[in-house]
């Protein structure tokens, strides 16, 4: 999925999402999680990979949990800048909503002693269908793998953690979340919104 994709669904001179452009880290590669209160809440898990940000949405949150399966449903790429990318999204824009940066990081592949430099290693998995890396963020930790699932759709995936020392069982994302949250205000206010709609209208 090019970069075409992503500009082609932005309206630039309303949101202020970062333009469209290929960009790389300088030493490690970044992984970036981000809270997306839009039509649904969900969390966008961001791998750089190739000068752009390889993107699946995954409805529940990712888990450091090795018992949950986590759909991930892969959408398209992302500019390297969209890594610090946070605010609102204004309505009648693609993805309208609120959207705060939940984890971010470096990470590298599982397999360290493939000949190929860690970025051709994790393009040629992303190919195949299996990734297998080590995530090093603030709250995720420890090796995860994305596994395209087959015979459905083509683009879900599913997010699993590896069992290893960072595991925990029974993880909630949304339990992880910061106290002063701008997703969370804004599903609050949402909520309030709607309740008072609902209020306002006569009875029948």
């Amino acid at each position: 999925m090019a970069l075409k994709d992503y500009n082609q669904k932005r309206k630039f001179d309303e949101t202020s999402e970062p333009k469209g452009k290929t960009k790389k880290s300088k030493e490690q590669l970044i992984f970036v999680i981000q809270r997306h209160a839009a039509s649904r809440l969900h969390y966008d898990f961001r791998l750089e990979m190739d000068g752009v940000l390889k993107s699946w949405a995954v409805p529940k949150g990712p888990s450091l949990d090795p018992k949950d399966k986590r759909l991930a449903m892969m959408v398209e790429d992302h500019p390297y800048d969209y890594k610090d990318f946070e605010g609102n999204i204004p309505e009648g824009n693609y993805g309208a909503g609120q959207v705060e940066i939940w984890d971010s990081g470096t990470y590298e592949p599982l397999d360290n002693h493939s000949k190929l430099s860690d970025e051709k290693e994790l393009l040629k998995e992303l190919h195949a269908g299996s990734l297998k890396f080590i995530l090093h963020g603030k709250k995720l930790k420890g090796e995860f793998a994305l596994v395209k699932m087959k015979n459905t759709e083509e683009n879900s995936w599913l997010l699993i953690k590896h069992k290893d020392d960072f595991a925990e069982s029974d993880y909630d994302a949304e339990e992880n979340t910061a106290k002063n949250s701008q997703v969370t205000k804004f599903l609050e206010e949402k909520k309030s919104l709607k309740s008072s709609k609902k209020k306002s209208q006569p009875q029948k």
